[in-house]
């Protein structure tokens, strides 16, 4: 009992030196209670609205659409999730209050930038939104690690907003205008070397906030961040740059500049799959994942399909919050164990291959995609291929009957890619008022030799065949280190 008090006396204490950020239960509330009331509202006019949401101008400042509804809704829902959990798992934290407003501030900094029409709002509001993540990065200031983490990775955001603002710029001088909303509709009379440079520095900015190889590391050394502002981090930062990629779909198209994202995207997919199973660390394994996951958005991006990338981008928050605010129950549970080695049997194959093939047919009949000979194929192949890794999951468990195994793929498979065609669907007509963002592009003999590659990658990182190459290990684990001055280099005085 009297270490306990101790323990109290040494909280007190340390409150008694910061009196300025004590925490404040109130304050945490109130915060959240906002956040659920504008997600609540925010929802409310979608639902009432639909299918035809009004655009309102609010000058030439800002624009609210059907898009900018959606994003509103699922940036107010994740906050309010956290902010809620934060409220219990941060008590007695003592930056809870500083936490708190950096979650809220973000929150508004997003809501800022998807409605921006003039170009210094959308650079002020990518600005904000890096600076208060970094914030939150490094919210314990007591913490060595932490504060070199922040400083790490604002050095990162900082260099994605210079990016931002250079292609934006360029467009802006070269079409003598400042609205996004009216060089879009003018992009065509630019010269092609602006577009392209331009093109290239607004995808720089996307893949550096998106931690696309090769700038990858500012995610991974944000291990220091508590878990709440890791699942904002990753549920809701992280995907700013498919909302980017969106809203200047134009551009990409007219710059021809697709299969850039195409293989970015793709190889990153690929990389990142293979680091994740090498990992030992809960959260590493988390942001590997995420990481493979911002790879295949940008990849539909490079297919043409950004409808399916923003859909991508809510169903991924949505797991990955869940993920990361459950992180601590996994490590509870885990323990160490064999890996395990593939062995597919005949039947399960043939399982595997049918069950497949039958969701992405499903996934065609509702959302039109994979009939023609173009892009869309790619998109339900992924089907393909997600829908046979979760039955050969099923297959190979040995608690369930072989009746069990029959039945419990296909009733998974038609409810999840019912609900997800469905979600497609519903986004794409949010989204309609935004050109080029769901145009199929020409199947290429790129996209053929590169679905190739990804296939191929696809299946050694299944089969386990890299741990049989002793220096593709070691490549892998070196990439997906940290910073070094971001792991066990200070000595924490909290």
């Amino acid at each position: 009992m009297a270490f306990k008090g101790n323990l109290r006396t040494g909280f007190a204490h340390a409150n008694e030196k910061n009196p300025e950020e004590n925490s404040s239960p109130i304050l945490s509330r109130t915060l959240s209670v906002l956040l659920w009331v504008s997600f609540v509202l925010n929802i409310l006019t979608l639902s009432f609205f639909y299918p035809n949401i009004p655009e309102v101008a609010i000058g030439d400042l800002f624009k609210i659409n059907g898009f900018t509804i959606l994003i509103w809704s699922t940036v107010t829902f994740f906050s309010a999730l956290i902010s809620t959990y934060s409220t219990n798992y941060l008590k007695g934290f003592r930056y809870q209050n500083r936490f708190m407003i950096l979650c809220f501030g973000f929150t508004l900094a997003v809501m800022l930038f998807v409605i921006s029409n003039h170009i210094l709002f959308v650079i002020g509001s990518w600005l904000f939104m890096g600076f208060l993540m970094s914030q939150l990065i490094g919210v314990d200031k007591d913490w060595g690690e932490a504060r070199e983490a922040s400083k790490f990775t604002q050095r990162y955001f900082l260099s994605g907003t210079f990016f931002l603002a250079v292609g934006l710029l360029l467009l802006a001088f070269q079409l003598d205008t400042f609205l996004v909303s009216e060089f879009i509709s003018q992009i065509d009379t630019a010269p092609y070397y602006i577009l392209f440079i331009a093109a290239l520095c607004i995808i720089t900015a996307a893949i550096i906030q998106s931690a696309i190889y090769p700038f990858h590391r500012w995610l991974l050394s944000a291990m220091t961040s508590p878990t709440p502002a890791s699942a904002l981090m990753h549920a809701g930062f992280v995907n700013g740059s498919g909302i980017l990629l969106a809203i200047f779909a134009s551009l990409i198209f007219a710059s021809n500049t697709q299969d850039v994202l195409l293989i970015i995207g793709g190889l990153t997919a690929i990389i990142a799959q293979f680091t994740k199973l090498i990992q030992v660390n809960v959260k590493q394994k988390l942001a590997c994942s995420t990481i493979a996951q911002m790879g295949f958005m940008i990849m539909q991006c490079g297919l043409g399909f950004y409808n399916a990338a923003v859909v991508h981008l809510i169903l991924h928050g949505f797991y990955k919050a869940y993920l990361f605010l459950s992180s601590g129950e996994e490590i509870q549970h885990a323990a160490p164990k064999s890996t395990e080695q593939i062995r597919i049997k005949p039947l399960q194959a043939l399982l595997v291959l049918i069950y497949g093939i039958l969701a992405a047919i499903l996934f065609s009949l509702i959302t039109g995609k994979g009939t023609a000979l173009d892009s869309g194929i790619f998109l339900i192949l992924i089907v393909a291929i997600t829908v046979g890794q979760v039955t050969y999951n099923i297959v190979k468990e040995k608690s369930l009957s072989t009746g069990q195994k029959l039945i419990v793929p296909p009733v998974i498979f038609l409810l999840g890619i019912g609900a997800y065609g469905l979600m497609y669907n519903v986004v794409t007509v949010l989204m309609g008022s935004m050109p080029n963002v769901a145009e199929a592009l020409p199947l290429s003999a790129l996209q053929i030799i590169f679905g190739m590659v990804f296939l191929i990658g696809f299946f050694i990182m299944k089969l386990g065949i890299y741990r049989q190459i002793p220096w593709l290990y070691v490549k892998l684990m070196n990439v997906s280190q940290p910073y070094k001055k971001t792991v066990l280099m200070y000595k924490s005085n909290s």
